[in-house]
């Protein structure tokens, strides 16, 4: 493999990703502006409600994308979601607000969070499978983890870039207009990614499968091989996916929130805990993703699971504890969170054959996603009003983790082995696993 190809294969997948989530950053920071622009007379709920309606397309985005991505190339379908992601996070920073056009204005930003939802859909199954496909094979953790590292860019960016923007401007500014500029940035950092999709070819391990006849058929014919041939990979990796997303969705989006509704932090501090600790967390992704390419992805979830398990509801007591409190518990279980986070470009794209590996990563990632991840925040919230208990996103992390746990025994190791082929990939039983491969 050409290191030069690999590195711009790498670039581009990250690139979607950062873009993907530096939407979700700016909406959680820019929440209180957009409950006074968009829901004056609703609350924060509401504004909850948005950023999880997001997700009630990317199942179907999934069922869309995924066969089409199988069928006519990896490529292509990640070219047009980047753009339609990009599009409708900067058509928010553009859109009238309740004072102006009265409910239309919820309706539009309901809109366009689908239309966002949609395109994610599609997005990140496409970007992992483009990233894994393109990584050799004893080194497919280590260059995987640099699409979650696109990922925590983007939120950090995101989350960072409306900080600056709060100490810059006055609250009447920011209100009246700066809640706008981070969307509007959105549109150059999808043009950006669309340009290097474009310079790309689809990975020649897809190539190879395509010219021996293995994607032949409809889109449609993908998606009934899926079903009918790998059941059992969709539901494990359906419930490692409960685990995952929503601790990070409750670590890295409701979390500002929690701590200033919560909590008391104001909103400034609130941000500085969550910078703080993704920063510590993009350290640490590279190191873990290629500590799984000798020890395993399995040793790497096992960790993640159990040690929040453990340590999700003391840590979320630490965090009412002051300011100081609150980053050392955030950083604490954002390090757990790593070992998963890390992975997953890894671990879910091997869990499929070449032939439906699009379509699979998609369809099972979605909409476990869209059940439990995005509407982490919502119930979260809904759930701290109605109990009064400030330590209900802990309970809620650790019942999500008993459920990943309770897959694990039948998660397939496939660390160093190749995703080549019509058959699910499966690890050698010898050791030195990350030998093997460019």
């Amino acid at each position: 493999m050409n290191r030069t190809k690999l590195h711009r294969a790498i670039a581009a997948s990250a690139m979607g990703n950062a873009t993907e989530w530096y939407d979700y950053g700016v909406y959680a920071a820019t929440t209180t502006y957009l409950t006074h622009a968009f829901f004056p007379t609703l609350g924060t709920a509401f504004t909850m409600l948005g950023y999880a309606i997001s997700f009630v397309l990317r199942p179907l985005g999934g069922f869309v994308w995924g066969p089409l991505g199988d069928r006519i190339g990896r490529r292509p379908v990640m070219a047009i979601t980047i753009v339609l992601m990009a599009l409708s996070t900067t058509l928010i920073g553009v859109l009238p607000t309740w004072a102006v056009v009265g409910a239309a204005a919820p309706l539009l930003l309901m809109l366009l969070r689908v239309i966002q939802g949609f395109s994610t859909g599609g997005e990140y199954g496409g970007a992992a499978t483009f990233m894994a496909e393109y990584a050799p094979d004893g080194k497919r953790g280590r260059y995987g983890s640099f699409l979650e590292f696109g990922t925590l860019t983007g939120f950090v960016g995101g989350s960072g870039f409306v900080l600056i923007l709060d100490a810059t401007l006055s609250a009447d500014q920011m209100q009246d207009w700066g809640w706008r500029i981070p969307f509007l940035i959105a549109l150059p950092m999808g043009l950006i990614g669309w340009y290097l999709r474009t310079k790309l070819d689809d990975p020649p391990l897809f190539e190879t499968t395509k010219e021996h006849g293995a994607v032949a058929g409809s889109a449609w014919h993908r998606l009934v091989e899926l079903f009918v041939n790998y059941r059992r990979p969709i539901i494990v990796m359906g419930m490692l996916v409960i685990a995952l997303n929503v601790a990070n969705y409750t670590l890295l989006t409701y979390q500002p929130t929690y701590l200033k509704q919560t909590i008391g932090m104001t909103e400034t501090q609130g941000q500085v805990v969550i910078i703080i600790g993704e920063v510590l967390m993009m350290a640490c992704i590279p190191f873990c993703g290629a500590l799984s390419d000798r020890i395993g992805r399995k040793p790497m979830w096992w960790f993640s699971l159990v040690g929040l398990l453990v340590f999700a509801l003391p840590m979320y007591w630490l965090m009412g504890q002051g300011l100081g409190w609150a980053i050392v518990g955030f950083v604490v279980l954002g390090l757990l969170y790593i070992p998963q986070l890390s992975t997953i470009s890894a671990t879910f794209p091997a869990m499929f054959p070449t032939q439906v590996r699009y379509t699979g990563f998609a369809i099972s990632y979605n909409v476990s996603t869209a059940a439990f991840g995005g509407t982490a925040p919502l119930i979260n919230e809904r759930m701290v009003d109605v109990s009064g208990w400030n330590l209900f996103p802990a309970a809620y992390m650790m019942a999500a983790c008993v459920i990943g746990l309770c897959a694990m025994p039948f998660l397939i190791e496939t660390a160093g082995a190749s995703i080549r082929g019509t058959e699910i990939p499966a690890a050698d039983t010898e050791p030195e696993l990350a030998e093997r491969g460019g």
